[in-house]
C-alpha cells in the first residue's frame, strides 16, 4: 500500500553573513549550506498495518509525514501510495488520506466546528445525505455533540484533537496519519483517542501511521515501529523484539514509613538495579521480560515497612539512547 524506496530530503539552508553592511552584501551574494533532514528512507507498509513512526525532535519524522502527504517533495528516492506518487497525482492520493498535525488545527478558527465539516464536505465533493450519515457515525465515536456549535477556539485541546481526528475521516480515507495526535492531552483525554485509534485500526481496517513521543501510545495501539534517528532509519521491527534487544526498563520509586535497610547484593542475586537510594526510599529499574514488579516489591518488602510504590516508564529519549548505544540488529518487518 505504501512503499518508501530510498527516499532522501535535503534543505537549502541560507549562510547568515556577519560583519558591517552583511545585510547589503546579502543581496548580491548569498551562500547556501545543506542540510539533509532524511536519507536513505526505506520501508513499506500494508493495508491494515499500524506502525509507530519514532525518534527524538529533528529527527526527520514530520517531513517523511509531509512527503508522504505530498506536501514536501523528496530530493531523491520515490513514494508510492496505492501505485500513486503524492506528488505527481496529490489530487487522487488525497481522496485517500487523512491527515492530523497534533500542533496544528485544520479547524477554522473562528467558525463553529461544524461549519468547518461542511467546508470540507464541499471540498471532498461529499454529497448531504453522506456527510450526516459520516458525521453521525463519527460523532457517536468521538463524541462530537456537545461542542459542534462551538467555534474552534473555544474548544479544549482535547476537544480540538476529536474535532480534527473528525475531520480528517469525513471523507473517509483508508490511510491514517498522525503526527503526535496526543501531545499535551490529559490522561483521560489520551485514553479517549487511543482507543478510537483502535477501534479505527481493528474494526473498521484502516492503516495508522503513528508519530509520538508517548511510549503508551506505541505500546498499546503499535504491533510494529520505526525509528528514525539523524535521518535514518535505525531499527523497523516488532515492538516486542525492540524490547528483547534493548530490555526497556520500567522505574520504580518505593518509599517506606522509616528506615531502609538495603542488603549487600549483586547484580547477580536480583535481576534488577538500585539506580538510587536514600534513608527512606529506593530507585530501581527492572526489566519486565526478566522479572515482574511484584516480583520485585516481594524482595523489597524485607528491607522496611512499604509506604508507596510510583510506577513510570522510562524517558523517550532514553530508549532512543539505548537504541544508539546498543548493537541492535536492523529488523526488517515480514
Amino acid at each position: 500500500m505504501i512503499i518508501v524506496n530510498n527516499v532522501q530530503k535535503t534543505f537549502k539552508l541560507p549562510i547568515v553573513k556577519e560583519g558591517r553592511f552583511a545585510g547589503i552584501r546579502s543581496l548580491f551574494t548569498r551562500g547556501y549550506t545543506e542540510k539533509i533532514a532524511v536519507q536513505n528512507v526505506n520501508f513499506t507498509i500494508e493495508q491494515g498495518d499500524f506502525v509507530g513512526y519514532i525518534g527524538p525532535n529533528g529527527a526527520g519524522k514530520s517531513t517523511t509525514i509531509k512527503m508522504l502527504t505530498g506536501i514536501l517533495h523528496p530530493s531523491a528516492g520515490e513514494i508510492t501510495i496505492h501505485g500513486l506518487s503524492p506528488q505527481r497525482d496529490r489530487r487522487q492520493v488525497v481522496q485517500r488520506l487523512g491527515v492530523v498535525f497534533g500542533q496544528r488545527s485544520q479547524l477554522w478558527w473562528d467558525l463553529p466546528t461544524k461549519d468547518t465539516y461542511d467546508i470540507l464536505a464541499a471540498m471532498y465533493g461529499i454529497g448531504e445525505d453522506v456527510k450526516k450519515k459520516r458525521l453521525g457515525e463519527l460523532s457517536e465515536l468521538l463524541g462530537l455533540d456537545e461542542f459542534l456549535t462551538t467555534p474552534a477556539r473555544k474548544l479544549s485541546l482535547g476537544q480540538r484533537m476529536r474535532a480534527d481526528l473528525a475531520a480528517a475521516l469525513l471523507h473517509d480515507p483508508d490511510i491514517l496519519f498522525l503526527d503526535e495526535p496526543t501531545i499535551g492531552l490529559d490522561v483521560t483525554a489520551k485514553k479517549n483517542i487511543r482507543g478510537f485509534l483502535h477501534t479505527l485500526n481493528q474494526d473498521l481496517g484502516k492503516t495508522i501511521l503513528l508519530t509520538t513521543h508517548d511510549m503508551d501510545d506505541i505500546e498499546q495501539l503499535c504491533k510494529r515501529v520505526i525509528v528514525i534517528e539523524s535521518g535514518r532509519i535505525s531499527y523497523d521491527g516488532s515492538i516486542d523484539s525492540l524490547r528483547d534487544q534493548i530490555g526497556l526498563p520500567t522505574i520504580m520509586r518505593v518509599s517506606f514509613v522509616g528506615q531502609v535497610h538495603v542488603p549487600k547484593w549483586t547484580a547477580s542475586e536480583f535481576p534488577f538495579e538500585i539506580k538510587e537510594y536514600g534513608s527512606d526510599y529506593l530507585m530501581i529499574h527492572c526489566n519486565r521480560q526478566e522479572i515482574k514488579p511484584m516480583d520485585v516489591l516481594r524482595i523489597v518488602s524485607d528491607w522496611g515497612e512499604m509506604d508507596d510504590v510510583h510506577l513510570k516508564e522510562p524517558d523517550f529519549e532514553e530508549i532512543i539512547h539505548r537504541i544508539q548505544a546498543q548493537p541492535v540488529k536492523k529488523m526488517l518487518y515480514a
